[in-house]
Formats: C-alpha cells, sequence, structure tokens
C-alpha cells in the first residue's frame, strides 16, 4: 500500500517513511536496525561504497561533464531572454540581425540542453545499475557462504529487507546524488547573476531565503516523528495483516475472525491517523515554497518595474530577475530532499555492510584439501559442540563409522543427533576434539571436498524453482538423462514423475508446492543417488509420509544405502532396524550403541523408545510398557 503523501513528499522533501521497513538482521540489533535515517555523512560507508564505484569512475567524470553542462544552459537562458528584450526588441535598428543571432543561440542551448540532459540522465543511471549489480552480487556471494551459526539467528524476511529494501535505498542515493552537483552550481550561479546584474534586487530577493531554512527548522522535526510513526504503525499492520493470512485455517477452525477484524481494524485505524498527520506535514511546504517564491517575484515586480520607469534598470534585466526567481527554488527543494535521501542511504548502508562484513566462522584453512574422492569412513573424536557458549549440545563423543557401514541415531528430542549429521558435514566447527571423514579432519578439508563426497536428506526437502529434471541434478548437473532416470527407478520415483503432465519437465513450484510429501521425498532420494556420493545422511526421511510411501521408501533405502556409508535418524525406529549399528544418544551423549537385537535384549532406553514407537503394547511386558512411560515424562 502506498503512503498517501508519497508523491508530493517525494517531488519535494522526501523525508517520509520508507516502503521497505529495513528490519534487523539479529535480535541485538533491532533498535539501530528500526532507524530510518541515519547521519547525513558516514566515511565508514561512503569509503566502503566508493569501492563498488571505482569501476565506473570514467563514466561517473562525463556524467559529472554533462550535469554542469546542462546547467549552465539552464543559467544562460534568461541571459539570452534579457539580451533578446534590451537589443533585438528595444533597438528596433539591430532588431533583425540581433533575433537571427539569438535564434541561432537559442537552436544551440537547446541542442546542448538535450544532449547534456539524456547523457546526465543515462550515464548516471548506467553507472548506479552497475554499481547495485555488484553490490548485490557481493552480498548474495557472502551470504552464500557465511556461517550456519549466523543464519540460524537471521528471519529471512529481515534478510530480504537488506538484499532488496536497502540496496532500493542506495539506488535512490546513486541515481539522484550526481545531481546535486548540479544544483548547488545553478543555486550559487543564480545569487552570483543576480547580485551582478542588480545588486540591490538581488540583495532583495535572496534575503527571502532565510525564511524558508526557519520554517524548514521549524517543521522538520515535527514531520521526521510524524513520518516514522506512521512507518511503525504501517509495519504493524503489515504484521498483522501477514499473521491474519498465514493463520488463517487456525483462524476459522477456532472462530476468531470477528476477534481478528477488531484487532486489525484498531490497528488499521492509528495507521490512518499517523499517515494523515504525516501527509499534512508533508503538503504543508507545498504551499510555503509557491507562496515563498509568488513574494520574490511580487518584490521584483515592485521595485524593479519602479526602476524600469524610472529609466534606471533595464527592462532585460528585469524580465531576467522573473525567469531566474521560478528557478531559484527548485535547486533549493531538490538539495533538501537529497539531504534526507542521503540520510536513508547511510542507515541502508550501514545495514548492508554489517551483513557484508559478518565472519565467515567456518571456511578454508590455508593449505586444506581438496580431494575428488576420499573413502567413507567417518569419526568423532573425544567431540564437544554447542550453539552457544556455555551450553554444550554433545559432550565428549567418540565413535566411528566404517566405510560402507550403516549407522542409526536414535534418542529423544534435544539429544543432538540432527548436531552430529552437521558437524559431520562441517556446517558448524567442535568446540573439542575432532571430527574426521576419510581419514582427514574436516577442518583440513575443502568445503567443496565435502559436498562432493557428503549428500544429505532432510525430513523437509527442498525443491528449487524449475523442472523435476533440474533439481535431480542439482548436485551434479553434467549428469545425463539416463543417469537420473536409472535413479528415479531405483528409488520408485520414476513411476509418478512419468504420470505427470510433462514427466521429467514438469515446472516445480515454489517449495514444491505442486507436488506431495512423499513425492518431494522420493525426489529428494532420487536426487541423493544423482549426487553418487560415498557418504548419505538421512535426517528424519520418513517423518512426514505416510505408510504406504514408507514401504516404497525402505525400498528406496536399500538402494541408497548400498556400498555407501549412511548416517541415519529416525524417530520411525521401523526404518533403522536393519543398521548396522545403532547409536543411542541421551542428553548429549552417548548412553548405548549395539544392533536392533542387541539393544532390546538390554532392556535400556532404545528398548523403551522402541516399545513406545513401534510395537504394539500387547506384545511388550508391562514393566516396559510403564519404563517407557516413566522415560517419556521424564525426557
Amino acid at each position: 500500500m502506498s503512503n498517501p503523501y508519497q508523491p508530493e513528499q517525494d517531488k519535494f522533501y522526501g523525508e517520509h517513511e520508507v516502503d521497505h521497513p529495513p528490519l534487523a538482521v539479529v535480535g541485538s540489533q533491532t533498535n539501530r536496525d528500526e532507524r530510518i535515517f541515519g547521519e547525513f555523512y558516514d566515511g565508514h560507508v561512503i569509503r566502503r561504497f566508493m569501492g563498488f564505484v571505482a569501476p565506473y569512475r570514467r563514466q561517473l567524470v562525463w556524467s559529472v561533464v554533462a550535469v554542469l553542462a546542462f546547467t549552465l544552459t539552464q543559467l544562460s537562458v534568461p541571459l539570452v531572454i534579457r539580451y533578446t528584450v534590451d537589443e533585438a526588441l528595444v533597438d528596433t535598428g539591430a532588431g533583425t540581425t540581433a533575433l537571427a543571432i539569438v535564434g541561432l543561440v537559442f537552436l544551440g542551448l537547446i541542442s546542448l540542453n538535450y544532449l547534456a540532459n539524456f547523457m546526465q540522465e543515462w550515464l548516471s543511471n548506467n553507472v548506479a545499475q552497475h554499481v547495485l549489480f555488484d553490490l548485490r552480487r557481493a552480498m548474495f556471494a557472502h551470504l552464500q557462504k557465511i556461517s550456519l551459526s549466523f543464519m540460524d539467528k537471521t528471519e529471512v524476511g529481515r534478510m530480504m529487507s537488506r538484499l532488496q529494501g536497502d540496496v532500493n535505498a542506495l539506488q535512490n542515493f546513486l541515481e539522484s546524488s550526481i545531481f546535486v552537483i548540479g544544483d548547488l552550481v545553478l543555486l550559487f550561479g543564480i545569487v552570483f547573476v543576480l547580485l551582478t546584474m542588480n545588486l540591490r534586487l538581488g540583495l532583495m530577493t535572496v534575503g527571502i531565503v532565510p525564511l524558508l531554512f526557519l520554517v524548514r527548522i521549524i517543521w522538520l522535526p515535527r514531520a521526521r516523528k510524524a513520518f516514522i510513526r506512521a512507518r511503525e504503525t504501517q509495519s504493524s499492520v503489515n504484521g498483522a495483516l501477514a499473521e491474519g493470512i498465514n493463520g488463517v485455517r487456525t483462524i476459522q477452525e477456532m472462530a476468531r475472525e470477528d476477534v481478528n477484524f477488531m484487532l486489525f481494524r484498531d490497528k488499521a485505524r492509528d495507521n490512518l491517523a499517523a499517515h494523515l498527520t504525516a501527509s499534512k506535514y508533508s503538503q504543508v511546504m507545498v504551499p510555503i515554497v509557491e507562496t515563498l517564491t509568488g513574494i520574490a517575484m511580487a518584490v521584483v515586480v515592485f521595485f524593479g518595474g519602479t526602476e524600469v520607469l524610472s529609466g534606471t534598470l533595464e527592462l532585460g534585466v528585469m524580465v531576467a530577475f522573473l525567469f531566474y526567481i521560478q528557478r531559484f527554488f527548485a535547486p533549493i527543494r531538490s538539495v533538501t530532499m537529497q539531504y534526507s535521501i542521503m540520510q536513508r542511504a547511510m542507515a541502508a548502508g550501514q545495514r548492508i555492510f554489517e551483513v557484508m562484513d559478518v565472519p565467515i566462522d567456518v571456511d578454508d584453512r590455508d593449505g586444506a584439501l581438496d580431494l575428488t574422492e576420499i573413502d567413507g569412513s567417518i569419526e568423532f573424536e573425544h567431540m564437544t559442540f554447542g550453539y552457544e557458549p556455555d551450553r554444550p549440545i554433545l559432550n565428549d563423543i567418540s565413535f566411528r563409522v566404517n566405510s560402507g557401514e550403516t549407522v542409526a541415531l536414535v534418542g529423544p528430542t534435544g539429544s543432538g543427533k540432527t548436531s552430529l549429521t552437521a558437524i559431520a558435514h562441517r556446517f558448524y566447527d567442535v568446540w573439542e576434539g575432532s571430527v574426521k571423514i576419510g581419514g582427514h579432519d574436516v577442518r583440513d578439508l575443502t568445503q567443496a571436498t565435502l559436498g562432493r563426497n557428503i549428500a544429505m536428506v532432510l525430513q523437509d526437502p527442498f525443491l528449487f524453482t524449475g523442472t523435476i529434471l533440474e533439481n535431480l541434478r542439482y548436485h551434479k548437473h553434467d549428469a545425463s538423462f539416463e543417469q537420473v532416470r536409472q535413479a528415479t527407478e531405483a528409488v520408485g520415483a520414476h513411476e509418478f514423475i512419468a504420470r505427470l503432465p510433462d514427466g521429467y519437465y514438469t515446472k516445480v513450484e515454489q517449495g514444491g508446492g505442486n507436488l506431495s510429501v512423499g513425492q518431494r521425498q522420493l525426489i529428494s532420494f532420487a536426487r541423493a543417488l544423482v549426487a553418487d556420493a560415498p557418504i548419505l545422511v538421512l535426517d528424519e526421511a520418513t517423518a512426514n509420509i505416510d505408510s504406504y510411501t514408507e514401504r516404497v521408501i525402505q525400498k528406496a533405502l536399500s538402494v541408497l544405502l548400498e556400498n555407501r556409508t549412511g548416517m541415519v535418524i529416525a524417530h520411525r525406529l521401523s526404518t533403522i532396524r536393519g543398521a548396522d549399528r545403532i547409536v543411542v544418544l541421551q542428553d548429549g551423549r552417548i548412553v548405548e550403541t549395539g544392533s536392533h537385537d542387541e539393544l532390546i535384549e538390554k532392556r535400556g532406553l532404545y528398548a523403551r523408545l522402541y516399545s513406545m514407537n513401534y510395537a504394539s503394547f500387547d506384545d511388550i511386558p508391562e514393566d516396559l510398557v510403564q519404563a517407557a512411560l516413566d522415560s517419556s515424562q521424564r525426557t
């Protein structure tokens, strides 16, 4: 929804709220990120920003030349009009010749004005778009490598605000800042010409300017407060609207429509009042500027006309004065608006470079090994890890997964199973101990090596926008169609893909919304098979599917894990009964290890979990059922 006061505000002072609320990336920075306006000049932001502008400095120099040429044509036109009135029209003897000269001069000025105007617009926009492209590319490249520890604390919407909203704020600054040079040259040029043509009349005209700045000093604090309030209420309305849309199923289920409508109405009414106040402050400057322009022209007409009648002032000078006054307040409005744009650009620049300065905690060290193939062994040696300081999730974990072996990780929610698989892929670095893949510490291997040799299938498989074939080739884009088809046949996905309207070329909607959960999961299994990595990690890969699809996936698992090292996490213990070994975790520690039968005989935590999640209570001794219930209450 656009702001009702935005068009005139952009035209004159531009102090209104932005349409893209700059939100915080991490919670501790929320207050800082909520700022609309920053400092007028931030040396750090400017220096960083100039690094992106430097490759285009030649185009920038030419755009400045074009701006100056355009400004000089604007300054020259009233002088030509003065010459026309005083020479061509008053002096009838030289009229024809003078008019011919004036015509040629006007033709030259118009041509130069058009060419300079076109060049300044084209060059400045060209530089702005290239700089923004480089900036977005640099931000995206950094975000692709940024550590998951940062992304875990980051809201997607806020990050999108950085990539889009804040960059757009810089775009406004880039596309208009170059014209400030022309506005300043025009402003001082008009003052110089006015004082040169007639000092007394010029001082009377320029003397009105302090009134404008006095009005602005009184207006700005109140206007800024109103604009910020309008933005805050707009954010509140947007949040309520998003919550109402996302939770519509729950709202209808609990018959909360009327209550939610009243809550939204109150927020919308508050937003309306804030916008009306902001609109009032926005529009008040328009008539003030026009009134001051009219006063200045009236001063020139009265006092200048008196001098013309008395013969002490040429008529052409008074006419030129009127033309200059019409142009005089335009650069003042423009420079004032640019002040606000630059404030927003400084705030946006701070937020953008904060993201680009986020350190990459997990990165390739110097001399890291880039290996094409490694054996599939995984070994954890006295490994301790946590997401927050002094709060370990995993404590002194030690076990080995041999190449070609399938090991299942089992335990209550929060026991650290998923964290183990993430550490194996080096999404995070351990606090103590080490993790070895193929006998190499993961910190001694490049990220590319780990990516080539470890494939993951998650509980909620993510499919990218594109065709099913492109998704299947996502890890290995050079895989042949025959290799892809063999993979889908192996995991039982070929049949349903073939039934789709366009088969393998069927477009996948955002997030795979046009496919069922089971179909998306089978595609993710086939994608992992196409990747042909020696290590396969399955994290709750059968948690959200029905029993029939689970049987299909069980067959797919046997194909996927053949001749591969497997780390499997599953709450459906039927999925991992055939694992070579089961590692049972509780509270971040290994409490049991063994095969399914061995762990059942021990009647420990695994046996209790198994009794609750898979077997029928009628077939289990009463004491084991009670132990399972007690364990459930504790965990």
